[in-house]
């Protein structure tokens, strides 16, 4: 191999100890589709949080060290739980507080850590506080909790400015008396004004209440959204841009680096919001952290979210967003670790959640998607920092092509394009038909699974050599025999990625032929290696 090109600034713990999350390993479970205990009333085919329960010591003897639950709260459900009707208390469809207080203490007597996902940017429009502002005339304190503005053109019949939903669409929708109120995702989502001192306040006490309660942090969703440029002024497009689906320009922008005028996104007020939920988190015991989705354009910038008296972690999209390719992954670590040193935070990696295509499925699908997924996660797990696992990539499920009449997700209704439930599909436990043990019965779940999901079930790779959830199961216990790093060097040799973090070599092959294995003890591999390591493979080796 050639000589390492970087060597990753080391970041800066904290004097003393390290902080549980900085070398954790996340399991996200998407509330509706992890497991359902059928004892919730009308909720028959969902997951909920009895079901979570009964199934964390799975999750223990996978070796994750925290879980992260998306929200549970009291919702109408036009988002599925990201629409949150009141954020102190759980919809009944998933249980009850009570419910919510159990799943907290058995987690933590297994050792597990629990993250709450936190909906900060708008509410429901079934909340009090909006149902409040429709009743109450313009320009009323009610109002002014929500950005509602009066409309251009003579009769005000065009919304206050150009920007658009990521759900499609215009990001304004009218209100009888003939104001508009900003919703940048669906219409059942209005934003919130975070220069209203009620919104810090109410927040604050909902901070309080779940940590009150047990929680070990929060994942805070669309992090970077909550202020918005006083003016809202139109957003200005780039050339040729009209007509197509801005969320993909943008993409397209963030992996290119170039500019992109955002006015709703990341603006620098926002930071003031999270340094005062910093000094929150700090009346408690427990080392509780706070985890940005912050879909910001550059390390640097996401690297803001996590300054000293902020955040603690951002997920680090740039990574997912890369290509299979050696050279964009070298590229991903070494920006981050140098964007994260100076501010003193450890990194975070991810491949899959709840609102992108699943990994195997995003390196090709079928057995080479699934070999570049097993081995671009064993690489992410060699990475010092945070790794986030989203449910089932441990059983290397695939995208599901979930027919028109079954989807739910609002994105698709609004746009008519293909939207999220392809990753949201319930999880496969037991058995050879749906619903494979997700609930009590064999119904179909309230998405439905594919038919031919028997041999991915957690049951029919448990102990069975090379499946994916052993691989899993293999990684996580070895990660953990890892000691405490914050640096690694990073070499690139034509489609070979070399990551070598102390006495650990890791060795990827994004290659499409056979490469010579270095000499070292293997640790853990994708799949099977002799002196040669296969094309889309990866392995630890000890040196």
């Amino acid at each position: 191999m050639s000589t390492p090109e970087t060597s990753a600034p080391a970041t800066t713990p904290v004097p003393g100890r390290r902080e549980w999350w900085r070398d954790a390993v996340v399991y996200q479970v998407y509330v509706r589709s992890f497991a359902s205990s059928g004892q919730r009333e009308g909720g028959a085919g969902i997951g909920d949080l009895p079901g979570i329960t009964s199934r964390l010591p799975y999750l223990r003897d996978l070796g994750v060290d925290a879980v992260w639950i998306t929200p549970f709260y009291t919702s109408p459900q036009h988002d599925h739980g990201y629409d949150v009707a009141d954020y102190l208390d759980i919809d009944r469809l998933f249980g009850t507080l009570d419910d919510a207080d159990a799943l907290i203490g058995v987690a933590h007597d297994l050792g597990l850590r629990v993250i709450v996902d936190l909906v900060p940017n708008h509410t429901s429009n079934e909340h009090a506080w909006f149902r409040a502002a429709l009743d109450a005339a313009p320009g009323s304190p009610e109002r002014a909790r929500y950005l509602f503005r009066d409309g251009r053109g003579d009769d005000g019949s065009e919304p206050p400015n150009n920007w658009q939903s990521v759900f499609g669409g215009p990001a304004w929708t009218r209100v009888p008396d003939g104001q508009w109120y900003l919703h940048l995702f669906d219409t059942s989502q209005p934003d919130l004004d975070w220069r209203n001192p009620e919104v810090g306040d109410m927040f604050e006490v909902v901070l309080r209440f779940w940590l009150d309660r047990g929680a070990d942090g929060f994942r805070i969703d669309v992090a970077h959204g909550l202020l918005k440029e006083a003016s809202l002024r139109d957003q200005v497009l780039p050339p040729g841009s009209e007509g197509k689906d801005l969320n993909k320009v943008r993409e397209e922008s963030m992996v290119a680096r170039t500019d992109f005028d955002e006015p709703m996104w990341d603006q620098p007020e926002v930071h003031d919001v999270y340094r005062r939920w910093h000094r929150v988190l700090a009346d408690y015991h427990g080392d509780r952290m706070l985890v940005a989705e912050a879909w910001a354009r550059t390390p640097e910038a996401i690297a803001a979210y996590v300054r000293p008296d902020e955040m603690h972690q951002a997920f680090n999209f740039l990574w997912l967003l890369a290509d299979w390719s050696a050279r964009e992954f070298a590229d991903v670590v070494t920006g981050t670790f140098a964007a994260m040193g100076p501010v003193g935070a450890s990194p975070t990696w991810v491949l899959s959640n709840h609102d992108v295509v699943r990994h195997v499925t995003r390196y090709g699908g079928g057995a080479q998607g699934l070999a570049r997924a097993r081995a671009a996660t064993l690489t992410m797990l060699a990475l010092p920092g945070s790794s986030y696992l989203y449910q089932g990539e441990e059983l290397g499920l695939e995208q599901v092509d979930v027919a028109p009449e079954d989807r739910q997700d609002p994105s698709w209704f609004r746009t008519g394009e293909v939207g999220r439930d392809g990753c949201r599909v319930p999880v496969p436990w037991k058995g050879s038909a749906p619903s494979y043990g997700f609930g009590p019965d064999d119904a179909q779940p309230w998405i439905p699974q594919p038919a031919g999901w028997a041999a991915l079930t957690v049951e029919a790779q448990t102990g069975v050599e090379g499946s994916t959830l052993e691989l899993y199961r293999a990684a996580l216990a070895a990660r953990r025999g890892l000691a405490p790093a914050d640096a690694v060097q990073v070499d690139v040799d034509g489609d070979v990625l070399v990551v070598d973090r102390g006495d650990l070599r890791v060795v990827l092959n994004c290659g499409a032929s056979d490469v010579a294995l270095p000499e070292g003890e293997v640790v853990v591999a994708s799949g099977p290696v002799s002196d040669v390591l296969s094309a889309d493979t990866a392995v630890w080796l000890r040196r």
